[in-house]
């Protein structure tokens, strides 16, 4: 029983070489189709080795330096969330990859076949990051009984999933506004096609952002959870171990409910996609909430059904971002038609009006967050908020495949517009790409909140960890100290923001002058804009995957523990806006483009048309750089701050 997270690591794992079979099985097109999919795969696994190499470096540096001053234990942990993390991305990469010629071909046969392969493509990646993450934790943990070790493992996840998150944004959106620019704009041909010497690398972004990046930054988000919430049973809870392996036995249970889950997506009579992906992430939730009862009933603790509520309430947030995250994002609602009927007024009004939208989408998810920390804090306090974010987080195996779905889906449309497929074949891949477009937003979201909640845990941790060493854990208002680390942690996401943000638009800059040159010699180069995107990702990524690293040191040595407090809750409090702002704004942004390329407004090439072209084109590096990388990277900070604490008093 005490090894049962582990075992069932294992059976999701063995479930996913399942998966990967069946995937491979399928028939993957005409030879065009193949090669064009082989070029994608290259591509994509030609920029994680290189990314992976430059990363080595500082994994090496931070491996020896921890060693020095952590411990064998640590260090070791270090590197084991950091490889963990980085193959739970490279793996899932791979998949969807190979998967997207497959679901091109399956798109033949019609809207069904097409949605059940991307998802299954997609589900690889997402229990890949539950599966491994909880492999990671329990094993280690039951190995060494280390807590303090541990959190060295969750910095190696974290850290993996900064540079993956940013890598991965700068290449994806440096091609995509590119390769927009000036083949929408400028050339006015289609998206996807083959005359544009910029599309290889578009394609390769979808999977090495969207795919190993979001991997990277549950996998972080997932482990840091599963360990603050373990240190915290651990300090609060002194001698009952029950507390510190709860949260592994959650994990558990909904790793079994994911997959379970996943057998309820498929269309019903009225052929809603997202009424499919809804049915599995439902049927997951629900069986975790079962399952969540007989679990915590086994702890000895007078708030044993306070406890299991606040299980249940990190569901309920789970849920409501969902909800209001479609509304903002999805065609169907008013957010989206308001910046395509913007459109028909220029470039200007509608970013104008996107930016509203953006800005206006914060209120409901902290409202949701808010209410979330205040109900699982009165049902049981410190702990009853982990155990919520803990339920919120177990549902990441069946969250991350809705989200992984759309960049096969994406890729898929690509090749068939690359091989010359049937238009009705477009159809079925632009549907299923056009979901794929909300369900990455709804989980950039879900990322987003549980990151934020995560990181008021790991405060948390770090609040009572310096009352463990005997410091003073009071952040009071009349301390200028705490101020100025309000402040400056208040700056950081913006700090952060504009470097991701400056790195899309100067590797953009040289894709577009590439293209031009190309359209103008009248040749199709498509190695030259991959190779652009390559090295201008690499180069760009270090200084802001760095920022969390040096921030709280720097802040920590000189103003000391009561400005680190500070500076962390700063972070959080602006991360989460920042983050919440650019994601839904960007993915609203590009929405309201698909709607006016169904026809709204003149449809395609009307004047509304490339008003909504530029304003996808602000939104991407939003949406998919800036926005997201702030995740791990609010968690990076604290992470830091557990880290050097015992050097602070």
């Amino acid at each position: 029983m005490l090894y049962s997270p582990i075992y069932v690591s294992i059976l999701a794992m063995l479930f996913v070489a399942y998966l990967i079979k069946g995937i491979k099985d399928k028939p993957s097109g005409s030879e065009k189709m193949i090669s064009i999919s082989k070029a994608i795969q290259e591509g994509a696994v030609a920029y994680l080795k290189t990314q992976y190499k430059a990363v080595s470096i500082v994994l090496v540096f931070l491996f020896i330096l921890l060693l020095i001053t952590l411990g064998f234990t640590a260090a070791t942990g270090f590197l084991i969330g950091a490889v963990l993390s980085a193959l739970s991305g490279f793996i899932g990469m791979i998949v969807s990859t190979r998967a997207n010629v497959k679901v091109a071909q399956a798109a033949t046969k019609g809207l069904k076949p097409a949605l059940d392969l991307s998802f299954k493509g997609g589900l690889v990646t997402g229990l890949l990051v539950v599966s491994l993450g909880l492999l990671a934790v329990a094993g280690f943990y039951f190995i060494t009984e280390d807590l303090s070790a541990m959190i060295a493992l969750g910095f190696g996840a974290s850290l993996i999933s900064v540079f993956a998150r940013v890598g991965g944004g700068i290449y994806t959106k440096a091609a995509d506004v590119g390769a927009d620019l000036v083949g929408k704009v400028e050339q006015g041909i289609p998206e996807d096609d083959p005359r544009n010497p910029a599309v290889i690398a578009d394609q390769v972004g979808d999977n090495v952002g969207d795919c190993a990046g979001m991997a990277a930054d549950i996998f972080e988000t997932y482990t840091v959870t599963i360990i603050a919430t373990m240190i915290l049973g651990s300090l609060i809870f002194p001698g009952n171990p029950q507390f510190i392996v709860l949260p592994l036995f959650l994990g558990a249970v909904s790793i079994i409910a994911s997959i379970i889950g996943s057998f309820f997506v498929h269309l019903g009579k009225n052929k809603s996609i997202m009424g499919a992906l809804y049915k599995g992430i439902i049927v997951a939730a629900v069986l975790s909430a079962i399952g969540f009862y007989p679990l915590i009933n086994q702890v000895k603790t007078d708030d044993t059904n306070n406890l299991y509520f606040s299980a249940l309430v990190g569901l309920a947030i789970t849920a409501g971002m969902f909800a209001v995250t479609e509304y903002y994002t999805s065609k169907k609602y008013n957010p989206v038609k308001s910046i395509a009927a913007a459109s028909q007024t220029g470039h200007a009004t509608n970013i104008i009006t996107g930016l509203a939208v953006g800005l206006r989408s914060t209120a409901m998810p902290i409202i949701v967050i808010s209410i979330g920390i205040v109900l699982s804090h009165w049902l049981a306090g410190v702990y009853g908020i982990a155990i919520a974010t803990m339920a919120m987080l177990s549902m990441a195996g069946i969250a991350v495949a809705v989200d992984a779905y759309g960049p096969i889906t994406d890729n898929a449309g690509g090749i068939a517009e690359m091989s010359g497929l049937p238009e009705e074949v477009r159809k079925v891949t632009d549907e299923l790409d056009s979901v794929g477009n909300t369900t990455k937003a709804v989980t950039k979201a879900y990322a987003i909140a549980s990151a934020g909640l995560a990181a008021l845990v790991l405060f948390s941790a770090f609040s009572q960890e310096l009352i463990d060493r005997g410091a003073k854990a009071e952040f009071l208002l009349e301390n200028p100290r705490v101020i100025a680390g309000l402040f400056i942690g208040g700056l950081l996401p913006y700090l952060f923001a504009s470097f991701a943000m400056n790195a899309v638009g100067k590797a953009a800059s040289k894709v577009v002058e590439e293209v031009r040159r190309q359209f103008r010699e009248n040749i199709t180069e498509y190695g030259k804009c991959v190779d652009i995107v390559t090295k201008a990702s690499i180069k760009e990524m270090i200084i802001p995957a760095l920022i969390p690293v040096v921030a709280p040191i720097l802040v920590g040595f000189i103003l000391g523990p009561e400005a680190l407090g500070g500076l962390l809750i700063g972070s959080i409090v602006t991360g989460l806006f920042v983050a919440l702002s650019m994601t839904t704004g960007g993915a609203a942004w590009d929405n309201a483009k698909k709607y006016i390329e169904e026809g709204a407004y003149g449809g395609k090439g009307s004047t509304a048309h490339q008003a909504a072209v530029t304003g996808d084109t602000v939104g991407d590096p939003y949406k998919d750089t800036a926005g997201p990388a702030i995740n791990p990277m609010i968690k990076v900070l604290n992470i830091v701050a557990l880290l050097i604490i015992a050097f602070l008093v």
